[in-house]
């Protein structure tokens, strides 16, 4: 399978909608929007990112958007996030990706947090050279509760 990172496009924002209202993902994330299915909020968020000085990525698997890829935030503050299909998972579609997008973007360090217990994706940061630097608690929409989280650092 060939992965690929590409600009976001208009056409891609509906693909990425459905994927961030597949429950099961969406409770694996857990640090979620308040309201996956609000689209107006949706649509105001990508329309603030592609506005900004993030990164965006569409992830493309053989030429199928598969998912999403991003860098943003402040100088020396930046932070990493994606989001593969569930049909993708454990297939190293999230690990190639994010290869590519590290190796676009030099700056670091780069930050990245997940919820304690989503194994796949420590994994996935990890293979890509991101290692544990902190642990804390936030609150995670997606689960309507306060849960661990792992901070992750990406160093030279």
């Amino acid at each position: 399978m060939e992965i690929a990172l590409r600009e976001v496009h208009d056409s891609d924002l509906p693909v990425f909608f459905r994927q961030m209202n597949d429950p099961e993902a969406v409770r694996m994330a857990a640090f979620t929007p308040k309201d996956p299915a609000d689209r107006d909020a949706f649509d105001a968020l990508w329309k603030r990112i592609r506005a900004s000085d993030a990164v965006a990525r569409t992830v493309l698997a053989d030429g199928d958007v598969v998912g999403s890829a991003a860098v943003y935030g402040e100088p020396g503050e930046r932070e990493v996030t994606y989001w593969v299909d569930r049909a993708y998972w454990g297939r190293g579609v999230a690990t190639s990706a994010l290869r590519a997008l590290v190796t676009e973007v030099p700056e670091r360090p780069l930050y990245a947090r997940v919820a304690a217990d989503n194994e796949g994706s420590l994994r996935v940061l990890e293979k890509c050279g991101f290692r544990a630097t902190a642990r804390a608690r936030g609150f995670a929409n997606a689960r309507r509760e306060e849960i661990d989280e792992v901070v992750l650092t990406l160093r030279g």
